[in-house]
């Protein structure tokens, strides 16, 4: 597996769009329930073990090279709200044009064209991680993280929280991406896209349809 594709695909640098997203961080601080550190902590363990072990199964799939149509089909499934449907097409076409041009690859060009309004992020991630060289379990582990380490770096900037103290939070859940990231791929191994996980998240649902009609924000989700 090349660990410098596995770095760059989870840097939060790398242009896939990431950044102007809160995964649900702004909605949850305005609602009160993330105010300070351990409420952030406590908010980034259950977003990993429900729309984080999701994404991960997913992009654990389509990096063993399952079909991305119908992974896309069971993404959408997956995804009860609009809001984030769109958000998750959104970012898949962003990472996809990202990909493309850091690694250029027929499955890359082919999900592009049988998706032109762009796939859902897990499956343009896995299939992304499979043209970089990664396998199953380095597209589950980006996955994992990037489910928490986008929210993690919005409350700083939403509540301006010490960035150690967030840093120190994200190495502790360090155990539980390993374990949330081995789970995807023993579920991925299947080959059944009915045995992925689909983990809910009702409130994150909740604070995406609520955060799509703000007219201010400072997030784009």
């Amino acid at each position: 597996m090349s660990l410098a594709a596995l770095l760059l695909l989870s840097d939060g640098r790398f242009p896939a769009g990431g950044h102007a997203h809160s995964g649900g961080a702004e909605a949850a601080v305005k609602a009160g329930r993330v105010h300070d550190s351990a409420s952030m902590a406590a908010f980034l363990t259950g977003r990993l073990h429900t729309s984080g072990l999701t994404a991960a199964g997913l992009a654990a799939a389509a990096a063993a090279g399952q079909g991305h149509a119908e992974l896309d089909e069971a993404a959408d499934a997956r995804t009860p709200a609009p809001a984030l449907r769109a958000t998750s097409r959104r970012l898949g076409r962003q990472l996809l044009r990202a990909a493309r041009a850091a690694w250029p690859h027929p499955d890359l060009d082919r999900l592009a064209a049988a998706h032109p309004r762009g796939a859902h992020q897990p499956v343009v991630l896995g299939v992304a991680a499979r043209a970089a060289g990664l396998t199953p379990g380095g597209a589950a582990a980006v996955a994992a993280y990037e489910s928490v380490n986008g929210p993690a770096t919005a409350c700083v900037r939403l509540l301006g929280l010490d960035p150690y103290e967030v840093a120190a939070a994200l190495a502790r859940l360090g155990p539980q991406l390993d374990a949330v990231a081995a789970a995807a791929v023993e579920a991925a191994g299947h080959h059944d896209v009915d045995r992925l996980p689909a983990a809910s998240a009702p409130l994150l649902d909740l604070y995406a349809e609520q955060h799509h009609s703000w007219k201010v924000r400072l997030f784009a989700s």
